[in-house]
C-alpha cells in the first residue's frame, strides 16, 4: 500500500484500505516537529520538562509557556500545535472544576486522563472538526501518589514511568530507559531532565531554546508549580557540564 493519502486523507473520517487514518497520523507529524516535552515519575513526585524552541531573539523570556498548571494537582507539558494546547489546557480546567463541583474532591489521575482521551478522540470521528496537533503529558497526584499520564492525538492515553514526544524523543525515550526512576528523587530528576533534554537538543537545526520545567510533589504540598529559578538553574549547569564531559570522552575516543 502506498504511504501517502492518495484521497484517503482528505477527510478524518475516512479509513484507507490498510486500516490508516491520515487526518490523525499527520497530526501526530505536527507533534513530532515540535520541540520535545518529557515527564518523570518518581518515588515521590512527578517532573515535566520541555524544550521550548525559541524561533527568534526578540522574544520575551519565560513568555507562552509550554508548561501549564491546567489544576492545584495537575501540571500539563505540550509537544505541538501551542494554539490546540491552550484549548486542552482549557478542557482539563473545565473537567478537573466539573468534578470538584460534584464530588468535592479533586479529580483523580485515571478519570482526567480518561475524560481528556475520550474529548480528544472525539476530534478524530468527524469529517467536520480535524484532530488536534498536540501531545499533551498530564502530571497530577492522587491516593495512589503521583501520576504520569501521555495523551496522543488520536485520543489514546497511556500511564508511565517515564515518557516523550517531540522532535526529541527518539533520544530522550533511550535516556530515560536508563535511569532507575523508582530510586531518583525530585530534585535528582529536575537534573536528570534537564540533562535529557539537552542531550536530545539538535543543535544545528535550533539553536536557541529555553528550558522549562516544572514539578509536583511534596515540597510543593503537592501542588503544581514550575521549579524554583535556583533549582532550574543548577540544573540547566549541571546539564551543561555533562554534555561537556560527553564530549571530552567522544574526543579522547
Amino acid at each position: 500500500m502506498s504511504s501517502i493519502g492518495t484521497g484517503y486523507d482528505l477527510s478524518v473520517s475516512t479509513y484507507s484500505p490498510d486500516g490508516r487514518v491520515f487526518q490523525v497520523e499527520y497530526a501526530q507529524k505536527a507533534v513530532d516537529n515540535s520541540g520535545t516535552a518529557i515527564g518523570l515519575r518518581v518515588k515521590d513526585g512527578v517532573v515535566l520538562a520541555v524544550e521550548k524552541i525559541k524561533h527568534s531573539r526578540l522574544l520575551v523570556p519565560n513568555s507562552n509557556k509550554r508548561i501549564m498548571t491546567a489544576g492545584k494537582h495537575i501540571g500539563v507539558a505540550s509537544a505541538g500545535w501551542m494554539s490546540d494546547t491552550r484549548h486542552l489546557v482549557k478542557r482539563v480546567r473545565d473537567e478537573a472544576h466539573s468534578y470538584h463541583s460534584i464530588y468535592k474532591a479533586d479529580i483523580p489521575a485515571k478519570i482526567i486522563a480518561e475524560r481528556m482521551g475520550m474529548y480528544v478522540q472525539a476530534y478524530t470521528l468527524y469529517s467536520s472538526v480535524r484532530p488536534f496537533g498536540v501531545s499533551t503529558l498530564l502530571a497530577c497526584k492522587d491516593k495512589d501518589g503521583p501520576q504520569l499520564y501521555m495523551l496522543e492525538p488520536s485520543g489514546e492515553y497511556v500511564g508511565y514511568r517515564g515518557c516523550a514526544a517531540g522532535k526529541g524523543k527518539q533520544v530522550a525515550k533511550t535516556e530515560i530507559e536508563k535511569l532507575n526512576l523508582e530510586e531518583l528523587t525530585v530534585r535528582e530528576a529536575v537534573k536528570e531532565a534537564a540533562r535529557i533534554i539537552y542531550t536530545a537538543h539538535d543543535e544545528a537545526k535550533d539553536k536557541l531554546f529555553e528550558l522549562e520545567l516544572s514539578w509536583v510533589c511534596a515540597e510543593t504540598n503537592w501542588l503544581h508549580s514550575h521549579v524554583p529559578q535556583d533549582v532550574l538553574d543548577e540544573a540547566v549547569q549541571f546539564a551543561e557540564n555533562s554534555l561537556d564531559e560527553d564530549d571530552e570522552m567522544d574526543d579522547e575516543e
